[in-house]
């Protein structure tokens, strides 16, 4: 990931108050684990995330193995391996087993990273699925935002 987008991500995420928004950094063992359980490769600027912020808010959560408390305990293998089975029926179950869910919409619809690294959505009412970015990088850059909290 570029790192003027870290260092955004890294300021944000650091600020007073913002302790329940980042977890704890994810281990390279962690990750084979994970890898190997979904069958997947993780894509490079999702793993500089996750080493960096373990599961944490970049515009939306992104799941890992120990997110931010405001995120919820659910892992990225926890995700995807639910996700699998809540679709197994469905025309786009198979696009599922060769990705990984690292986040979710509002509506509980799985936001996932396929093979090639390009970012979905898959609207579970409709069974649609649309290409949300064309990467996990340009994902947090389009929905990643500072606010501020505070007084001043």
């Amino acid at each position: 990931m570029k790192n003027a987008l870290m260092e955004r991500l890294k300021n944000f995420l650091q600020r007073e108050g913002n302790s329940t928004l980042v977890g704890i950094p994810a281990s390279l063992e962690e990750i084979a684990k994970a890898q190997q359980r979904l069958n997947v490769n993780f894509h490079e600027a999702y793993v500089h995330f996750i080493k960096t912020f373990g599961g944490a808010y970049a515009g939306l959560a992104i799941h890992a193995f120990s997110n931010g408390s405001s995120l919820g305990n659910e892992t990225v293998v926890d995700l995807t391996l639910g996700f699998r089975e809540q679709f197994k029926e469905l025309a786009f179950a198979e696009v599922l087993q060769t990705s990984y869910v690292v986040s979710m919409d509002g509506s509980g619809d799985p936001i996932f990273i396929d093979q090639a690294g390009e970012v979905f959505i898959c609207h579970h009412d409709t069974g649609e699925i649309k290409l949300l970015a064309d990467s996990f990088e340009a994902l947090i850059e389009d929905h990643f935002y500072e606010w501020w909290c505070g007084n001043g």
